[in-house]
Parts: structure tokens; sequence; C-alpha cells
């Protein structure tokens, strides 16, 4: 049922005392929240969600509640409206959902440990302590936890700890903030601390099973990226700490907990000596997404859950910006063209979208509302086309306006455009709202008609689409003067092509440097006129026309046959940015083979063509003459060898795999996992397998276990499949963090695609109580989606999904996903002939 009142409208919090006593040993919890504030009326509601409420009073006394599980609430009937002291007493479950309070679950020397932890984003405190569990109920908060402590442990919180009295442990009263940023965690940890220079505690904290030095790299970025914000945003950081925890158990990336952020283990903790460069960026960028949120997002927060994208999509955008400042020997900007823009291109392609900025009512439909490649990639699109237009100047100088005028309060989208139109002279809500507002997104079309240079803009579809006739106003970024800075009208008329063409000496081109939303269609004058001049593209020039024809291809706009002959001009770059938009065209092209096939042998060998120089010019082991781009291309090229079933390739890799089966988890990271996959694949058995897989249950390296993950997954032995699915529901084998990857792996492998398939359909409901609680769990769908692609597998996603179409918050998922996989559909029918010639034809 939707929550048509805000409960925030009725009783209006400002100070909270919370008493937490938690046993692990009996996984209860037992509480008394007590919550002064302002009752708006004598009737009010408070959230609470399956917790056991044994006593309500007002001001001391009793008074009459009942519970309402359909609306998470508790019903009170006051005696009067105004300034209430409520007190609230019950207990509760620990939960392994990963939502609310909960265990993590660990390892250390074989002893089975845990640790307490929180996740309360978006409505899960309420799991916890009675609140009115909404953004804008802002409020101070005094916490108070006594726990089944035994020697040595640790507990953190938001704020410091004050004082331990009769083992109950209290901290001090918190600045005014949300409910969903409360978060604490307790256990046997371990920790790293420093200072800023302005004199914040910055520390780090994970288990035991971690080696110390696995705590230094995000130390010194957690450090280093507080004092980059402070700096931009000439804000001071606004509590005593910051604190960065890895839960062993953790069903997101990270969360930004205001004072102690939580993290998966992957993202936070890492092998200094053995750990992938991209690994390290990815790291990195992860840190300094959930501290630009300590501004934005804790000390502002949006008013509302239609809002999530002034917290997301402003942080995903100052994670580059934070890093590139940091580390800018990384070019971190191209990883956002290969990650965030990749993404962002291909979901918002699909009819039935939604747009950045969503209504939402409904709790269950609030976390479908984090849709990675939407409100956190195309947002972080928008605001990079934003920031571009205003220049860094007024960005800062509107920021540090914004978070004066709103610190400790809340804010809508308009505020933000205010505070940067205001420091710009710029109308940037007048031009951003048509990007935050619509779904999708232009192909822009280029075009010489009668003599002329023409634009015209039209709404890019993969599959089918309803043209509604939306325009944008697009940043245009063009190498030609001639072109207007925003294209707003539907047309445009440039001038004589021909005269334009002289005067600039050079091909036109639009969206230089691939920053702002859209794909440009050339007609073939102008792309012939580029791709002679293509030595005269950068390597963001040449990512962003692979990446454009191959979108149009997806949109059955041009041929992907027309593609295939252009690869092999682009297969000599030593940019990570061109070789990961090359591979992934080529990776597209693998949808139109049949396993096993003439067309697939064909397939493979332009694979090894494409990849041959570059695998003898990098080999497999790290060189300490590579260059960034040496590190980040060779595990493309070498997979790409592999896939080729080059037979110097893989005895190499099985080389490997014999000189190091002792100590595999030493092999460099980088290229670790092509080893195990190819050993599984081409030199498996069955005792490879279970020592991998106890391998996997050992060791805390969370990078290691990825491999070993995408090794396994990979195997043509039907039993060994059939051993592995068994292991989907042993939390102690495979944790439910990790599920949706061992998932992934086996319904991409053709061999265990049928067996994935039947699981998932036939033990959902087990799904849907071990992770459906939480934010990523429509991803399973989204995963299936990603994978299938024919009639058969078609009609059997809609006989499964089609019946839950109305489960709150799958609802719109199902509909894109079914749409995806018809396109997917669709397309393969129309080009597969054509493709496969064209692949023919380079080989020959």
């Amino acid at each position: 049922m939707a929550e048509l009142t805000h409960f925030y409208q009725l009783f209006q919090p400002e100070h909270y005392d919370i008493y937490l006593d938690i046993n692990r040993a009996t996984k209860t919890i037992s509480g008394q929240t007590k919550i002064t504030g302002d009752a708006q009326t004598a009737s009010i509601a408070i959230h609470q969600k399956d917790l056991a409420v044994s006593a309500v009073q007002a001001d001391g006394q009793d008074v009459p509640f009942k519970l309402d599980a359909d609306n998470d609430a508790i019903r009170i009937d006051l005696a009067k409206s105004g300034k209430t002291t409520l007190t609230i007493t019950y207990t509760a479950p620990l939960t392994d959902t990963m939502m609310g309070i909960y265990p993590s679950y660990y390892e250390v020397n074989g002893e089975k440990k845990q640790i307490i932890g929180t996740q309360f984003e978006t409505n899960a405190a309420r799991q916890a302590f009675p609140s009115v569990d909404e953004p804008e109920a802002k409020a101070t908060f005094d916490l108070a936890i006594k726990f089944d402590e035994q020697a040595g442990e640790t507990i953190l919180s938001n704020m410091p700890e004050i004082k331990t009295e009769n083992g109950v442990h209290y901290f001090d009263t918190t600045v005014k903030m949300s409910t969903y940023l409360i978060a604490f965690a307790f256990g046997d940890l371990q920790g790293k601390e420093t200072t800023t220079k302005s004199g914040v505690k910055v520390g780090v904290f994970g288990t035991k099973a971690h080696q110390a030095n696995e705590l230094d790299f995000a130390l010194d970025i957690a450090k280093r990226s507080i004092e980059f914000y402070e700096d931009f945003y000439q804000t001071p950081y606004p509590l005593p700490h910051s604190w960065q925890l890895a839960l062993p158990d953790f069903s997101a990336g990270a969360m930004e907990n205001w004072g102690l952020v939580t993290y998966r283990e992957a993202y936070l903790l890492l092998d200094p000596d053995n750990t992938a460069l991209d690994m390290k960026q990815r790291v990195a960028t992860v840190i300094a997404h959930e501290l630009a949120h300590q501004w934005f997002g804790d000390l502002v927060t949006m008013k509302w859950w239609d809002d999530l994208w002034l917290n997301e999509s402003f942080a995903n955008m100052m994670e580059y910006v934070a890093i590139d400042a940091l580390e800018p020997d990384w070019h971190i900007w191209e990883t956002f063209q290969t990650s965030e823009a990749a993404a962002a291109l291909q979901r918002d392609a699909t009819d039935g979208v939604q747009s950045v900025h969503v209504q939402v009512e409904n709790p269950a439909e609030i976390d479908a509302l984090f849709d990675g490649a939407i409100v956190y990639a195309k947002g972080a699109r928008m605001l990079v086309m934003a920031r571009a237009l205003v220049g860094d100047d007024a960005l800062r100088k509107g920021l540090k306006a914004y978070f004066k005028a709103h610190q400790y309060g809340n804010a809508q989208g308009k505020d933000l455009w205010a505070a940067f139109g205001a420091a710009s002279g710029i109308d940037v809500g007048a031009i951003m709202n048509s990007w935050l507002e619509q779904p999708g997104y232009p192909v822009v079309t280029a075009s010489v008609v009668d003599g002329q240079l023409t634009l015209k803009q039209q709404q890019f579809f993969i599959g089918d689409g309803k043209d509604a006739g939306r325009q944008w106003q697009i940043p245009l970024n063009s190498n030609y003067d001639a072109a207007p800075e925003i294209l707003a009208e539907t047309t445009a008329k440039l001038g004589d092509y021909a005269e334009l063409r002289s005067a600039n000496g050079k091909p036109f081109r639009l969206n230089v440097g691939n920053n702002s939303h859209f794909i440009v269609k050339y007609d073939q004058t102008l792309l012939d006129d580029i791709l002679a001049n293509l030595d005269q593209l950068n390597a963001i020039d040449q990512l962003q026309l692979l990446q454009d024809l191959r979108l149009l291809a997806e949109g059955r706009q041009i041929s992907y046959a027309t593609i295939v002959p252009l690869l092999s001009r682009f297969a000599a770059s030593q940019s990570t940015v061109v070789n990961d938009a090359l591979y992934r065209v080529a990776g597209d092209l693998k949808k139109f083979v049949t396993p096993d096939s003439k067309e697939e042998a064909a397939l493979r060998q332009l694979f090894d063509q494409l990849s041959a120089d570059q695998v003898a010019r990098l080999g497999w082991a790290p060189k300490a003459s590579d260059s960034n781009d040496d590190q980040l291309t060779r595990p493309y090229v070498l997979s790409a060898a592999l896939y080729a079933k080059n037979a110097k390739a893989i005895a190499d890799a099985h080389q490997l795999f014999v000189d190091n089966r002792d100590q595999l988890a030493t092999l460099p990271a980088d290229t670790r996992v092509f080893v195990l996959r190819n050993e599984v694949q081409n030199y498996g058995s069955e005792d490879l397998f279970n020592a991998l897989l106890a391998e996997s249950r050992q060791t805390a390296d969370a990078s290691y276990k990825a491999d070993i993950c995408a090794a396994l997954t990979s195997t043509q032995d039907a039993k060994l499949i059939a051993q592995l699915i068994e292991k989907f529901e042993d939390a102690d084998t495979i944790k439910p963090q990790d599920l949706r990857a061992w998932f992934r792996g086996v319904l991409a492998n053709d061999a265990g695609q049928q067996a994935a398939w039947d699981w998932i359909r036939n033990d959902w409901a087990w799904l849907e109580a071990t992770v459906g609680g939480d934010m990523e769990f429509t991803t399973y769908i989204t995963v299936i989606a990603g994978i299938f692609r024919t009639a058969d597998r078609l009609a059997e996603f809609k006989a499964f999904f089609e019946p839950k179409l109305n489960t709150p918050g799958l609802t719109r998922e199902i509909q894109m996903d079914t749409k995806v996989i018809t396109s997917r559909v669709a397309l393969i029918e129309a080009e597969q002939a054509a493709v496969n010639a064209a692949v023919a034809t380079v080989v020959k």
C-alpha cells in the first residue's frame, strides 16, 4: 500500500535517545527508544518493521497504540498535539538479510566468527528502532549500546564513544541527521588511524582475517579525499572522525553512513603488493564516492527519495573529480568513459526506462530507484554536462552556497540548479531539466542535405520505442564554430558543407570528448571523412566513434556487418579506452554465432587476428616498463587470445598454473583469472575443481575469490556444474552477497545455462527470502536479460516473470528486461547472416 502521508507531516522528531541490547548468541535485540518531537495532530504514526512493541508512553503515561504492518507503522493516539516525548519498548530479531542490524560471518584460522553491523538505507532503520524513517525527518541522536561483549572487541558508531558504564557504550550526540545514516558495528576488529590537515581523525577497520597492510591503501585515499573535499567544497568536514569499515557480508558496494562508512570488503581492503591497477582504481573511486556523500547527501540530504539522484549522481561525478586530483597519472576520467558512460547509454536506450528524477511513494518501490545506469551513471553524465557549462569556479561557488543554505537540512533538485545558476549567471535548470525529467536520450543525425550541413535530434531506441516527440537541450561540443553551443530545436542547418570543411580543415565532429549524453549518426560522407583521418583522433575520440557505431547497430540504424571491417584499424592501439571499445564490439559479435559452429570458429579467428600483436608485445608477465595503459590493456588481449583458442596462449597460461600450483594467490592479479579459467576449461578435473572451491572458502582476498568464481563457473563438466549449483544456497561456501556473480557465471556458460536457469526458477522463493529485501535484488533479473538471446529463452523468461509483474519493486525491471531480450532476438534474426558473412570475409 502506498504511503500517501509522510509520517513527518504528523510528527516531527527533534531528538532520539536509543538504547539497544544486542545478543549475538540468541540473535535478539531488546530496545527502548525515546523520541522528543512535535506532534502536529493527536493521531500520529511512527515507523517500525518486524518489531515486537510491548509498550508506548507519551510523557511518561501509557497511551493506546496498534501495529499497522502493511504500512510499517505504529499508530499512536495522544491526549493532545504539541511537544511530546514518546518512549517505545520493543524486541526484534537479528536477521540474516544484510538489512537493519545483522551479523557478518567470517573465519580466522578455521574458527567461525561474526561481527555485527548495520545497513539502514533506504528504509531499514525502522527494523532497528522506532523512528520517523524518512530523509526529511532529521534529528539528533544519542546512542547507547550493550552487547554480549568479549575481551578485546571494538565498537564503532557515527560519533566518538564518550563513556562505558555497566557494559553499556555511550556515544556523543550526533549532529542533525536522517535516520538512514545512523550506523554502528562491533566485533573483533583491527584498525589503522591517521589525521587530516584540519584535524579530522580518519580510520580504516576490518576483521582480523586480513593482513594489517591491507588497510593502508584505503587509509591513504580516505585521508586525502577528505582533505580534497574540504578544499573543493570550501566547507569543513562536519564531524570529529571518518571511520571506514569493511563488513564481510554486505549487499551493496558501500554505504555513506555519516562518520562510519561501511563497505563490502572487496571495495576497501586490498593487498598493496598484488592487486590489479583497475581494482585499485575501483577501490579508490568507491571511497571517494562515499566521502563525497559526507557533504552531498549527509550534510545536505534530498527531501524525499524522488530526488535520490541529488545524492548519487553528484557523488558519482565527484568520485572522478577527486581521484583525478589525487592520482592524475591514472587518467581516471577514461574509466568514466568505459564504465559510467557505456552503462548509461546502453540502459537509457530501452523504452520504459526511468528518468533520473522519479516520483515514488511506496517503500517497496524506493529500492527500485537505485538503477545504477540511470541514477548513478546517467545522472553523473548529466552533472558533467552541467560542470562543463558553468565551469569549476562557478561550480565550487555554487556548492559552497548550497551547503551553507541547506546544511543539516534537506534540499530538492531545483535548489542545486538555483545555486549553480546564481554562481554562473546561466539558467542551468532550464537546460538540465530536459535531461533530469525525461527518460532516454537523443541521437543527433549529422548529414549533408542539398549541400547544407544539417543536424537533427530524435530519441534513440534499442528495440521498439514509442516516439513521444521528446526534445533535449543538447550541449553539442562540436569542433566547428558554426554549430550552436546548445541544440534546443529539432533541426539546425549550419551552412554550406564544402565551405565549412575547407575553412575548418578537418572532419566535422560532434560531442568531442564524449561528455554529453547523446550519440551521433554521421551520414556516409561525414563518416568516410572521419575514417580517412582516423590518425587525427585521440583515444577518447576513437572510443566514441566505436561506441556510437555499436549503439547504432544495436538500435538497427546501421548494420553490425558494416563495423566488422573497421575493427582491425583499432587493434594496434595502446590505449585502454580504445581496446575497451574494440573488444566490446567484438564481444557483441558472439551473440550472432552458435557454439562450436563454423561461424564461431571464424569469429575466434577474428579475435586472434585482433589480439595477436598485442599479446606478443605485452606477454603474460607484468614488466617494470609497463605503462598504466599496458597494465589495463593486457587483460583485454589475453582474454581475446584465449577465446580465440590460440594454442600458445593456452599453453603459456597452463605453464603459469603448473609453475605456481602451490601458490596460486600470488599469480599477478591482473592475469590470474585467465590462468585459472584456462586451467578449468582446458585441463580441468574434479580434484582441481574441489581444490579451487576450498581455496575460495578459505581466502580473505576478495579479488582472488572473484577470480576463482570466474574460473569455476566456466567449467564444461555437467557433473561439476550440478555440484556448484548445489552450493548456491550454502552460505559457508558462497556468501549471499556474492551469489549473483556465481549465478551469472554459470548462466553465461553455454554448458551451464539450463542448470542455472532451472535453479533460479525452482528456488526463486528461497532467493527472495534471502536477498529480496535489498536494492540489489532486481539485478538478478537484469543479469538474465543480459545473457538470453533466443526466442525460446525469451518465451521462458516471459512465462516465469510476467506473473510477477505486480510485485512491488520488480515491475519496471521485468518490463524493461523483456524488451531487452526481445530486441536482441530480433536483432540476431535480422543480422546474423550478414554479420557472419562479414566476419568470414575479414578472416580469409
